[in-house]
């Protein structure tokens, strides 16, 4: 029934689209790295594991379509030329960021949309200067080029950026004048929430105010720190407080991404999950202005060839093991490394206990003898003597009993991987309010922006 109401109010809208002269209120929300499989799994678990009746958020919205995500370059888009599409509407080669491939500068759509008086809002779970936030208003030839990305965040006059850390502040070992950039152009650079309530600018960048250099910030580790839904309502609570009555807030979920490349399944999903609720946060708002706002839900390419079924479990799945997940790949990696430095004896029965305890296995998650017997060998050769592998992804490196260790708890959720990388898979695109019908034929990431500046006006 919700659906269904939803649908009518969305088509009820199209009605008034010629009184709602423009979308005033726009959220554009990134799922980094999320394709089908990373929200069918969040959706399955949804709906299987947690009960509900009600699917995602995002996927209750009436425009639901697809999109393709190659660059100019290659079939396999890189962030950096996937959130200058995004951004842009414009392809370029894979690690360019705000240029074509010829290297002239191309602005976003948020450029544009503050040349009209829309106020503008960039968040991410990432650090301020990455590959998609940068998007919006960098021009570099290399999305490493960080001191220089900073620089164009500090005179693109945005409202608000928000994200973990600015890491051009910093450049071989030296402190950089960045900080004092972004001072000269009026912004303030404030770490946490406490700090940005204090803050009398109109323009601020928000950084964490807690560093983590081993680990990511996943749900699933109950780090503390900001948050996608704290940084969003900030941002939404600082557009209000500079008066501004029509924006443009782009918001992205780059733990999505991170945890593909590790291909770890169930800190994907629980990120899915965690995003699909700040989407809420977006819809309540869109309740309240169904005739101004517009909510464009993408991602900017697939990451890990994540699907759903494998040839162990068949036509089943078991993702109710997820909820004895308490510790993400990456942190469990980091604590196996931790013990290899600290010289000391951990037995494998000491092991089994933290597996017990942290991944549910034998006690809830079913283990083999056969693979309880791999674990162990993999454990003594890899923990004991330091003689393993090593799996060397995007951001982490991965000893092999860490690997061993996920990969029985994929084979015991039917959860499968081809890469450890981005693919060429299509994501999705959900579109709801003023302009949303403009998204429900089949999409290029070069035309999601170029849509949204026509429900703009």
């Amino acid at each position: 029934m919700k659906k269904f109401a939803l649908i009518t109010a969305f088509f009820l809208s199209l009605s008034s689209a010629a009184v709602a002269q423009e979308a005033k209120y726009i959220f554009y929300f990134i799922a980094d790295g999320m394709g089908m499989g990373h929200a069918m799994g969040a959706e399955a678990y949804n709906r299987t594991v947690a009960g509900n009746d009600t699917p995602l958020m995002m996927m209750q919205f009436p425009v639901a379509s697809q999109c393709t995500t190659h660059s100019a370059s290659s079939p396999v888009t890189d962030s950096a030329a996937a959130g200058t599409a995004l951004a842009t509407g414009i392809k370029t080669t894979n690690s360019m960021l705000g240029m074509a491939s010829d290297s002239s500068h191309v602005n976003s759509i948020a450029v544009d949309l503050q040349k009209r008086g829309y106020g503008i809002g960039i968040i991410t779970t990432e650090d301020a200067d990455d590959a998609t936030p940068g998007a919006f208003y960098a021009h570099v030839p290399n999305r490493g080029m960080f001191y220089e990305i900073g620089c164009d965040a500090a005179r693109c006059g945005f409202d608000f950026i928000a994200g973990r850390s600015l890491r051009g502040t910093v450049r071989d070992g030296k402190a950089t004048d960045l900080e004092k950039r972004f001072a000269d152009n009026g912004v303030d650079v404030v770490r946490g929430l406490d700090a940005l309530s204090r803050s009398k600018s109109e323009k601020v960048m928000l950084l964490d105010s807690i560093a983590f250099p081993d680990v990511w910030y996943y749900t699933i580790d109950s780090v503390p720190g900001l948050t996608l839904a704290s940084m969003t309502e900030a941002c939404m609570k600082h557009l209000e407080k500079n008066g501004r009555d029509k924006w443009f807030i782009m918001v992205e979920g780059g733990n999505i991404d991170h945890a593909g490349h590790a291909n770890d399944a169930g800190t994907v999903i629980k990120e899915v999950l965690n995003y699909d609720d700040v989407i809420r946060m977006a819809y309540n708002f869109y309740l309240a202005h169904p005739d101004e706002t517009l909510i464009v839900v993408t991602a900017d390419h697939e990451t890990g060839g994540m699907s759903l079924g494998n040839n162990s479990l068949g036509y089943n799945l078991q993702l109710k093991h997820y909820d004895h997940q308490r510790i993400s790949k990456e942190r469990f990696t980091v604590y196996c490394r931790d013990i290899i430095k600290s010289g000391k004896s951990y037995s494998w029965d000491e092991m089994k206990g933290f597996l017990t305890d942290k991944l549910g296995f034998w006690a809830y998650v079913p283990v083999s003898d056969k693979d309880t017997e791999r674990l162990q060998a993999i454990y003594d050769k890899a923990i004991t003597r330091n003689e393993g592998t090593n799996n060397h992804t995007l951001y982490k490196t991965f000893d092999q009993f860490t690997e061993a260790v996920y990969d029985v708890l994929d084979k015991a959720t039917g959860i499968g991987w081809t890469s450890n990388k981005h693919t060429a898979g299509l994501v999705p695109v959900y579109a709801v309010g003023v302009g949303a019908e403009r998204f429900a034929t089949f999409n290029d990431n070069t035309q999601i922006p170029h849509k949204i500046l026509e429900a703009a006006r």
